[in-house]
């Protein structure tokens, strides 16, 4: 078995839950044989939006076909 990773940045105008859960949706929607997720980072943007935005850096591994 051979896996890739890469790195998703999911956001939320309401918790970093639920910016996880953004970023892990999108690559289960996006991506094949997903097997594992680690939350790298956390962070939260003020500056260029109204209110907070909560950021959770992921990064995915998933099988690649042979």
């Amino acid at each position: 078995m051979v896996f890739k990773k890469i790195t998703l940045i999911g956001r939320s105008t309401e918790s970093f839950d639920d910016a996880t859960d953004d970023a892990i949706e999108r690559a289960e929607e996006t991506l094949d044989n997903v097997h594992w997720i680690t939350v790298e980072e956390l962070g939260v943007e003020v500056a260029s939006v109204e209110g907070r935005e909560y950021q959770s850096e992921v990064e995915v591994a998933f099988e690649l076909e042979e």
